[in-house]
């Protein structure tokens, strides 16, 4: 019997090893300017922004950036820092809610600290788009710029214009990538404006969260699906409109799920099968059939218990035991029924006893477990998986550690929760980094550099004469005299 299961289980996992393909490298940075010191503040870009990039790490991108109110030298160093995360990647996206201008066909975004007395100050005060698509040029698959910054300008009501002819127009002006696939997403097409709409989030930012996140959908599709749900919500007052052109592969912003037969699912049925057997045979035909991994590696301890605890016996004993007899032919209808009799009373599946410390190595690996890696499942650990379920959208049980939560976090190949940076450091990468601020600048209370306070020069003893050849002194509202 123990040689006809053996077989069975050889037939049963022939084929069932392939390992999954290496995703593509997918970035995103992501900017929401609302308040602004010179204007009124914008109440949607920072519930845009926030859900954006939410969005882009439940669908497991490798780098999420978010930077809010940037002002205008901080923005230029975060989309130099962007652009070194970007030089590696297939994907590159950069997604921007706040105000932004067209001075003479050139389109700006505007920083927070942005003043704009003349239409010439546009080159110095703001981030002119073509910066912008620097800093995802690196990237080797597709480039994506998507800015909700369609909104009506209220730096141009009181901007002097320094040429008659320079044209200030409304919304944004329509441009044309230089690069191939290279797309700029506009909330509303060319010289019209876009509405913050009368929800928690403007209606181009709604349908974009409806839609960019759908695994396997062709992102042009995508951005036709955005197109009509916005038009449908403003009774076609509002037109997105995409500019830029891909090829003829079909290009997905989130891949979709692979298969159920290529995932873990099939190793761990045939895991479960092996470990209902029992047998060193068993554990020998899993490891043959799948010979690297986790479930591997457990087998392998498996049939190593099972050797440690049954030590071989002496060769007398072993020469002078007769042989079994040979087993007889089974026939197709008994093979049916012994191969169906273990699915009626399934075992669970033990767990392995380091299964809290391999959960929490993988964790940390995604960057969601600080500190040292223990065999207990504690409260950092469970704080650890809490962070995981958070970014990864994932709803595991926190208060134990479980092989299907082992699963998801090795299915990952890049980092799942934000690096944190204590004050006066920022995330760049892997490494957070000490924030060096420029001379005549420090660090602020929002751990950005701001321009150092000016000394307010105290007021002097005022000296008076009185009578008598005696000195007075008037300070303070008080005299004094000697």
């Amino acid at each position: 019997m123990r040689r006809l299961v053996a077989s069975l289980l050889t037939v049963l996992l022939v084929g069932c090893a392939s390992g999954p393909a290496m995703a593509d490298k997918r970035v995103a940075f992501v900017v929401r300017n609302s308040n602004y010191q010179n204007v009124v503040a914008l109440a949607n870009p920072a519930n845009d922004a926030s859900a954006i990039a939410d969005l882009f790490r439940k669908t497991a991108f490798d780098v999420v950036e978010s930077r809010r109110d940037l002002k205008n030298t901080d923005m230029r160093r975060a989309l130099r820092d962007f652009t070194e995360k970007a030089r590696d990647a297939d994907i590159a996206v950069i997604y921007y809610a706040g105000h932004g201008m067209e001075v003479d066909g050139t389109n700006y975004l505007i920083p927070v600290d942005a003043v704009l007395e003349r239409d010439t100050d546009a080159y110095d005060e703001a981030i002119a788009l073509d910066r912008i698509l620097q800093a995802i040029e690196p990237a080797k698959q597709l480039r994506l710029v998507i800015l909700d910054a369609c909104r009506d300008n209220p730096f141009v009501k009181s901007m002097k214009r320094t040429v008659a002819s320079r044209s200030l127009g409304r919304g944004l002006a329509g441009v044309e990538p230089s690069r191939p696939n290279t797309l700029v997403a506009f909330a509303a097409k060319g010289g019209s404006t876009a509405m913050d709409g009368d929800t928690k989030n403007s209606p181009f930012t709604t349908a974009l969260l409806k839609y960019l996140g759908t695994p396997g959908l062709e992102l042009g599709k995508a951005f036709r699906l955005v197109r009509d749900d916005v038009m449908n919500a403003t009774a076609n007052r509002q037109e997105p409109f995409v500019y830029g052109s891909l090829g003829g592969n079909d290009v997905v912003l989130v891949p979709a799920a692979a298969p159920a037969s290529a995932t873990n699912a099939d190793t761990r049925a045939d895991y479960e099968l092996a470990e209902r057997v029992g047998t060193r045979e068993a554990w020998n035909s899993f490891i043959a059939a799948h010979p690297n991994g986790f479930y591997a590696d457990l087998a392998k301890a498996q049939r190593n218990k099972l050797e440690q605890g049954k030590p071989p016996a002496p060769v007398a004993e072993a020469e002078a035991k007769p042989a079994p007899p040979a087993a007889e032919p089974v026939k197709p209808a008994e093979m049916v029924v012994a191969s169906r009799a273990p699915a009626e009373t399934k075992p669970q599946l033990s767990l392995p006893p380091d299964l809290p410390r391999l959960l929490q190595t993988e964790l940390k690996r995604v960057g969601c477990k600080a500190g040292e890696v223990g065999g207990d499942w504690d409260a950092a650990a469970r704080r650890a998986l809490a962070a995981f379920n958070d970014n990864a959208g994932t709803k595991f049980d926190i208060k134990l550690a479980s092989l299907d939560a082992l699963d998801s976090v090795r299915a990952r190949t890049g980092r799942v929760c934000p690096l944190e940076c204590d004050r006066g450091f920022r995330a760049a990468g892997e490494a957070c980094v000490k924030i060096v601020c420029d001379d005549g600048y420090v660090l602020g209370p929002k751990n950005t550099c701001e321009k150092r306070p000016e000394r307010k020069a105290t007021s002097a003893p005022r000296r008076a004469t009185g009578g008598g050849g005696r000195h007075c002194f008037v300070y303070g509202g008080n005299s004094f005299c000697e």
